[in-house]
This record gives C-alpha cells, structure tokens and sequence, in this order.
C-alpha cells in the first residue's frame, strides 16, 4: 500500500505545478531559449514552448489551442487576436528584427544590391512563406523594392517557417535566401557562411510583439503574466541584442 501512495504522489506533482505553454514565431527560437532558461532558473516554472511561422500560430489560437502567452514576428497577428478578443493585454513590441541576405555557398558575393540573386550559379532562392511569416513579407517587399521580385520569381522557394527556411540555406538546397539575423547569430550558425544586412529602408519595420491569451489570462494568470513580463526585462533586452534584434 505504501508504495502506491508514494507512485500516486509523484504522479501528482506535475498537476500542482504551473507550466506555461508558449507559442512563439520561429526566428525568436535560439533567443528564446535562453530567455527560458533564464526564467525557469528565477521562478522555478517551467515552460513548454511551441515554435512555428506567426500565422499559423495565430490561427491554432483562434482555433482554440491552449497557449498562454503569444511571441509574435510581428504586431498584426497579436493585433488580430485582440480584436478578436482572444487576448488579456494589448500586444506590446519586445524588440525589432533583422532581415538578412545569407549564402553558405562558396564563390558567391553578398552585396546589398542583391544582384546576387540574377547571377546564373543561383538556381534556387529561399524565402519564408510571406501569408504566414512576416520575415516572408519583408524579404518579398525588399526583393519589389530593388526590382527584382519579377525575375527571380521562378527561383523563389518559400519555407514553411523562417526555421525551414534557414535549414533549405543551411544544407545547400538553395544557394542563397532571406532569412533572420538572430538565426545567423546563434553559437552553431556563426561560422557557417556569410551574410549581410538588408537595409531596412526597403521593407517595414519588423516590430515583433507579444501578448497575453485569454486563455493563458484564464488558466495561469500569475504565470502568464510573470513570463510576459520578463520578456521585457532588463535580462531578457541583452539576450534580444546578443541575437541581433534592436
């Protein structure tokens, strides 16, 4: 009998402790687990993190999935979910994001002018899904602002997700693509290739924001708001620059 109770106990555990489930845009990944890290060493809570594009995060929200807290790669998804009055709090911008131009190909020359993109060794040309990550919107903006949208349309290859996105560049699929600076300054990616800034002039501004569900707000309302908080936090500001994010 004993021994029952003690299994029954310790099974017991994790319904008394209060995890957040978080649903973050792909590009704040490296970043945001080390923030966790940081967060679950200060509050002893610990927080089970779901990572995919913005948009589609967006929508399992509205489709009822149980996330507590929202890190968005932009302002309109988060903005979306308030007026549809699935929020707690008004999003709020935790930091802005970089575009960049990244090659792990050798030979190939990176230049703001992005007429690498014309050259003929460049067969295929990622890019992240511009109706679900806004980091997929921008690089189509940049590339109609330079005047080249129209003739590499054809070698456009777009990823699920800025993560996908990233691994086609990675692994060589396609020789060159637009992707997130705080991806390229993660330890493992930094001496994987080159790449340079895209001048933010040529798209929108990345404001990347976070907010609070309403089921988070209904379900873990202290914690959800511990974690929102901390995001903002003098520990977590040097975190978002050590990844590249303003």
């Amino acid at each position: 009998m004993p021994s029952i109770i003690v299994a029954l106990f310790f099974f017991a555990i994790p319904l008394l402790s209060q995890d957040l489930s978080v649903a973050a845009a792909a590009n704040v990944r490296f970043a945001l687990e080390d923030i966790e890290k940081a967060f679950e060493a200060k509050t002893k809570l610990k927080v089970d993190i779901n990572y995919s594009s913005s948009g589609k995060l967006s929508t399992q929200i509205t489709q009822g999935a149980p996330f507590d807290v929202f890190v968005s790669a932009d302002v309109d998804y988060p903005q979306g979910l308030q007026k549809a009055g699935m929020t707690a709090n008004a999003p709020k911008v935790y930091a802005q994001g970089t575009l960049v131009l990244w090659s792990t190909q050798p030979g190939l020359v990176l230049k703001s002018d992005g007429k690498i993109l014309l050259d003929t060794r460049v067969n295929k040309i990622a890019v992240a899904n511009p109706r679900t990550a806004p980091y997929g919107r921008a690089a189509i903006e940049w590339l109609k602002k330079k005047g080249l949208y129209t003739k590499v349309e054809s070698k456009l290859v777009y990823g699920e997700s800025i993560a996908q996105t990233t691994q086609y560049i990675l692994a060589g699929a396609c020789e060159v693509g637009l992707t997130a600076k705080s991806m390229v300054m993660a330890e493992e990616m930094r001496s994987k290739g080159k790449w340079i800034e895209i001048d933010p002039k040529h798209h929108a501004p990345i404001r990347q924001a976070a907010v609070i569900t309403s089921y988070g707000q209904k379900q873990h309302p202290e914690a959800s708001r511990k974690f929102f908080d901390f995001l903002f936090s003098a520990e977590a500001k040097k975190i978002w620059k050590k990844y590249g994010y303003q």
